[in-house]
Order: C-alpha cells, then sequence, then structure tokens
C-alpha cells in the first residue's frame, strides 16, 4: 500500500528535461525522443540511459508477475554494487523512478537520494513540471494508470541494466555496451524490441533517452 501519491508524469522531454535540471542535473544532460529503432543514422547517440513507455496491458503484468515470481528480493547496497536502484514507494512515480535511475548510472552519476519519498524539493520540482505536458493527467494522483516506466543503463561493469522501481531489483540483460556505455547499440536495441514484439497488437510505447551535449 502506498502511502504518498503523484499525478502521473508525461513522456514528454521538454517535461523530463525541466524537471532533470530542477533536481540539479547538469544543463549538457537533456531527453529526447526516439522516432526509431531501425535506422541507426537516425538514433541519438550516445544514449546515456534509455527510458522505456509500455502499455500495462494483462499481458504485460502476467509476464512480469512470472518473472518476479523467481527472483529473491533486491538487498544489495553500498558502492560495490554494479547500480544504484531505488525501490519505488511513491504510486504513479514510475517516471521520476526513471529519471533517478537514468541519472544516478552510467556516465550520467548526476543526482544521489536516499530519502526520495520524504523530499520537499523532489516533491515540489515534480509537482512544477507534472501538470504541463498535452495530455490530461487524472485529477486524483491515486487512480491508477494504463502504462508504465522503465530505464536502461549501464552498470560500474559496463553491462545494461533494466532499472524498474516496481520490482524486485536490478535486473542485468547480460548486455555488454561499449566503452562509451551507450544503450543503443544493437544487442541493447534487440532488449527493447523484445518489449514492443510481446505487446505487438498495444499502443503507447515511447522512448526517450539521455544524452549529453558536448563543446
Amino acid at each position: 500500500m502506498y502511502r504518498k501519491h503523484f499525478i502521473p508524469l508525461e513522456s514528454n522531454p521538454d517535461v523530463f528535461n525541466e524537471l532533470i535540471h530542477r533536481l540539479g542535473a547538469s544543463k549538457n544532460l537533456r531527453f529526447e525522443d526516439v522516432y526509431t529503432l531501425d535506422d541507426p543514422h537516425l538514433l541519438p547517440r550516445p544514449a546515456l540511459a534509455a527510458i522505456l513507455v509500455i502499455p500495462t496491458t494483462t499481458k504485460f503484468e502476467a509476464k512480469k508477475a512470472a518473472l518476479e515470481s523467481s527472483r529473491a528480493d533486491y538487498a544489495g547496497r553500498g558502492p560495490d554494487e554494479p547500480v544504484v536502484w531505488f525501490k519505488q514507494t511513491i504510486n504513479n512515480a514510475c517516471g521520476l523512478y526513471a529519471i533517478l535511475h537514468a541519472l544516478s548510472n552510467g556516465r550520467a552519476r548526476e543526482l544521489r537520494s536516499h530519502i526520495l519519498e520524504s523530499s520537499t524539493e523532489l516533491e515540489e520540482a515534480y509537482a512544477s513540471v507534472a501538470s504541463k505536458g498535452v495530455s490530461a493527467v487524472p485529477d486524483d494522483p491515486e487512480e491508477e494508470v494504463d502504462f508504465h516506466y522503465l530505464c536502461l543503463t549501464s552498470s560500474t561493469h559496463g553491462y545494461l541494466y533494466e532499472l524498474d522501481g516496481d520490482t524486485k531489483g536490478p535486473f542485468s540483460r547480460q548486455v555488454k555496451l561499449d566503452p562509451a556505455g551507450d544503450v543503443l547499440g544493437p544487442r541493447s536495441i534487440a532488449c527493447i524490441k523484445s518489449y514492443i514484439d510481446h505487446e505487438v497488437d498495444s499502443i503507447g510505447f515511447n522512448l526517450m533517452v539521455l544524452i549529453e551535449d558536448r563543446e
């Protein structure tokens, strides 16, 4: 049972970028939409992290429950862990947790926080942008929504990890990334496509990536 509830965040780079900069991320970090996975020349590269929005269909929920049933709760902590993972304790905030996972891992290790739920600054920053998208948002933050965010990012050992605060813990995809930690290499794209192929009859997928502007 959640003790705190947020309005869901729209999958919109402008909204995400305003939020990460309010949270203190470097101005040279920004999110961009990905419009195709089939043309390498049109992919924003290198991608430091990817955030995938997935329709929460019955099929998706069944697959997730089956995977989770075979996993133990994650108990790792400390600097020797390959990734920083946050357990989601705020309802409808999976977009926020995906952002935190993107900023706390790989080359974008900009933001570290251990007291998310009680952070007034975080809640105020989130509330200031959550209603700025073009999508209709529910008046009641406790209302369930039909999509879910997860993050794909690099570990300290250079492997692709799937980070979802609404699971038992981080999940290694056993994919070795290039030295830049680019999460849009061919094998990473295959992982993303596996979600889309599993929900072939669904619409509502969206993909954004975190990139770094270089001078």
